[in-house]
């Protein structure tokens, strides 16, 4: 174990600032989630629905992102920035592309993508009115979070949570003003809820453009710079990134089949899905957060060249990882009632009680997502492996999780409990190859070009 009580301190700090702007994040949706859920059952399943291509599209864009972050960091550590802006300017154009894909999509197929995740007509029409203004988001936050991901490579993380405040508080005014008709506001419902996020969104852009153009001098960004690249950096972006985005791609599409595979059982479990998984995304932040500073910090190690000191970094960080789990399992195990409490009666008797079933399996799975996601996301993509992650989601997610919670659904026809848990499961037993992988040691891996520049 790391003695040096700096270490700790300098870590924490990184952790729970990204952890801050995870949680102001994932609050836009929960907010949503909540308000909505008190409006109507149906408005919060359909948006739920929404929220699925949404976290699909955020899977993408992290992917895009994480490119820029390995490739930045370790040029952060060898004390050469130069470069940094021109991958930048790869990872937006990857980003870019993929967000009018999905904004081009969500626009023209709203019922048939929807129908694909729910057979209730109630809860479809309802996602289909969301899905209509909310697709306009989709550029704008990809571009926004490419640029954030970005400067976190460099150890900027306060503009972040900066943007995400911003972002949550404005949300949440329009909401009570939008979704209810307050303050002489028309009652808009579902279509109210989109139009605050969309609104949020815009301003989120305007803040981190300032800031770029004010505030940030260590990378001196302009518009002119990302859009003339050294193009010989594409392909250093696509080695190390590729992995990653179709890590992210795989593990995003797998969310919506999952939300398919409940939204099938019947409006109840859609709806305590949609709950728990707010739920867990809002609570397990710190272990995200742990696992985007561990990244930054490994990467930046392996650039300085000091890879002396990796042994004793990935041993603290693994137990730190363990014990941030258990206190996010049992956080969630304990906030089942009261959180359950703030909808205000407006859930049924079964969606009441599937939440409460599917957040005790998350409290249990969670402490094995915190281990294992941030060792595997953090310590192991980090160190320049990024495709050991696509890899293992390929087998794990597409030959277990989906074809077993499948059959489990619609042949054997078990409790949505079981099927839940059969959909969260491998949070658990992907520890094992992770562990392998981790003391290989094989995941270690300089991403940078040699000082010559000469690609490599």
């Amino acid at each position: 174990m790391i003695r040096e009580k700096t270490f700790y301190k300098s870590f924490m700090v990184l952790a729970l600032s990204l952890a801050l702007q995870n949680l102001l994040t994932y609050g836009v949706n929960m907010m949503d989630t909540l308000m909505l859920g008190r409006y109507s059952q149906d408005a919060m399943g359909g948006v739920s629905l929404c929220n699925q291509v949404q976290y699909l599209l955020q899977m993408l864009v992290v992917g895009a992102g994480e490119g820029a972050v390995v490739l930045g960091s370790q040029y952060w550590g060898k004390g050469r920035l130069e470069p940094i802006p021109h991958i930048i300017g790869v990872a937006l154009r990857f980003g870019g592309a993929l967000a009018v894909l999905m904004f081009g999509v969500v626009l023209f197929f709203p019922h048939q993508l929807l129908s694909l995740l729910s057979n209730d007509a109630a809860v479809i029409a309802q996602g289909a009115k969301y899905f209509q203004i909310i697709c306009f988001t989709y550029i704008i936050f990809t571009v926004t979070n490419i640029l954030v991901a970005s400067l976190r490579s460099i150890g900027i993380v306060k503009i972040g949570y900066v943007i995400s405040g911003s972002t949550l508080v404005i949300n949440v005014c329009l909401n009570y003003c939008l979704i209810y008709g307050n303050f002489g506001f028309p009652e808009l419902g579902v279509r109210g809820a989109a139009v605050a996020t969309l609104v949020s969104r815009c301003v989120e852009l305007l803040i981190v453009i300032y800031y770029l153009k004010y505030k940030e001098h260590r990378l001196n960004l302009t518009l002119r710079k990302l859009l003339h690249i050294d193009t010989s950096y594409i392909r250093d972006y696509t080695r190390v990134s590729s992995p990653v985005l179709i890590n992210q791609a795989l593990w995003g599409v797998a969310q919506m089949v999952q939300t398919g595979i409940l939204g099938h059982l019947g409006g109840d479990v859609t709806a305590a899905n949609a709950i728990a998984v707010q739920v867990f995304q809002v609570l397990s932040v710190v272990a995200y957060g742990a696992a985007s500073a561990s990244g930054i910090v490994v990467g930046r190690i392996i650039g300085e060249g000091n890879e002396q000191r990796l042994h004793p970094l990935v041993h603290t960080l693994q137990v730190l990882f363990i014990a941030i789990g258990l206190c996010s399992g049992f956080a969630i195990f304990a906030l089942r009632v009261p959180i359950l409490h703030l909808f205000g009666g407006t859930l049924t008797e079964n969606a009441y009680r599937y939440s409460m079933q599917f957040m005790l399996v998350l409290a249990v799975t969670t402490v094995g997502t915190a281990y294992q996601m941030a060792c595997d996301n953090g310590i192991i993509r980090g160190g320049g492996d990024t495709s050991f992650s696509a890899k293992m989601n390929l087998v794990s997610m597409w030959l277990i999780i989906v074809p077993f919670s499948a059959m489990a659904a619609f042949w054997w026809q078990c409790a949505p409990v079981v099927v839940f848990f059969l959909l969260k499961w491998d949070q658990l037993y992907k520890a094992i190859p992770v562990v392998i992988r981790l003391h290989s040691w094989k995941w270690v891996k300089k991403v940078t070009r040699p000082d010559d520049t000469a690609s490599i």
